[in-house]
């Protein structure tokens, strides 16, 4: 069974506490690089007039010293943040310090935490960096499943190129088409601070090579049908669940192709569920037609693709499992 999103319900200083340990790995040591040390996530509680209130904050590196954050209240996503909640700022990492600059937030990372204080120039909390993991990486294969890539070379993939460390690159497909099926995916966007918009870990999962999952570094915004975890140009994902970059996230993709009659017309929608990083994003969406520049809608099954659109998205541990056409 795939994992549900359960929500806090603790007192408040339960959750602060909560908060500085849930997902969290080592603390960052000594002082950080101008490079891309504070792209991450970071958890505490800020006093603010309603009193003390958790929050999550994601800091992206946009090159050059230029950094953007963005303030979640409640913490962060699938931890309680609420996405509709957002503060967004602005800065850059100079000095040996970074800041971050919002309408009534200064964000200063110095050492190992993110301090924030008010418009009045008053420290309201500190931030610490924590480390989350999907809970679907490393998903074992169940009883029937299809191993498509776990390391080793595949008869199941064709065009298959396999990075130094042994990591599977984009631009193969499946040796087979399928129908209906469940299939686990996890992958890697790299960190690619000076590129924007669809240039930034650019890649996807083409079902059936009709229908493209977005994989992107999406990480820290607001999300659009073409960011990542959207049916590309169709509808964007629920919620932004991404990860930094550099970090292993997962899909896990159920879907039931379209239905055509004898002669050839649809009669039923192709349909797909997408849970990222654990969480639902998609749930038994249908899909309109093709996306992009996919293959025409048919009743014949077809190949799954992994695009290659130039970056180096690396893949590992795929697995499917079909389904009966019912």
């Amino acid at each position: 069974m795939l994992p549900s999103a359960p929500l806090l319900r603790l007192p408040i200083s339960a959750i602060c506490l909560a908060l500085l340990g849930w997902f969290a790995g080592p603390a960052r040591g000594g002082e950080p690089s101008p490079a891309s040390s504070w792209q991450g996530e970071y958890v505490g509680c800020l006093s603010l007039p309603t009193g003390r209130v958790p929050v999550g904050l994601q800091i992206s590196d946009l090159g050059k010293g230029e950094h953007a954050g963005v303030e979640y209240r409640g913490g962060l996503p699938g931890q309680g943040g609420l996405v509709d909640r957002r503060i967004t700022s602005t800065g850059r990492w100079q000095d040996d310090l970074l800041k971050l600059e919002a309408p009534d937030r200064l964000y200063v990372g110095l050492g190992q935490a993110v301090q924030v204080f008010d418009n009045s120039g008053r420290q309201i909390g500190r931030l610490l960096p924590v480390h989350r993991t999907s809970p679907t990486v490393g998903a074992v294969p169940p009883p029937g499943a299809i191993v498509l890539f776990d390391g080793r070379p595949s008869t199941e993939l064709k065009g298959a190129r396999l990075s130094p460390e042994g990591l599977l690159q984009v631009g193969c497909e499946t040796a087979r088409p399928f129908g209906d099926f469940l299939m686990h995916v996890e992958f890697q966007t790299p960190t690619m601070p000076a590129a924007r918009g669809q240039a930034r870990g650019n890649s996807g999962v083409y079902v059936q090579g009709r229908y493209e999952v977005q994989i992107l570094d999406s990480f820290g915004l607001e999300s659009q049908n073409n960011d990542c975890g959207a049916l590309y140009r169709q509808r964007p994902p629920a919620a932004n669940y991404c990860l930094p970059p550099g970090q292993w996230q997962s899909y896990e993709i159920e879907f039931r192709a379209a239905r055509f009659d004898a002669a050839g017309r649809k009669i039923a929608p192709a349909r797909i569920t997408v849970w990222h990083n654990g969480f639902p994003i998609h749930c038994q969406q249908e899909l309109t037609g093709k996306t992009g520049a996919g293959a025409a809608e048919g009743p014949e099954p077809r190949p799954i693709k992994f695009q290659d659109h130039g970056d180096k998205v690396l893949y590992r541990n795929l697995w499917i499992l079909e389904r009966p056409a019912t």
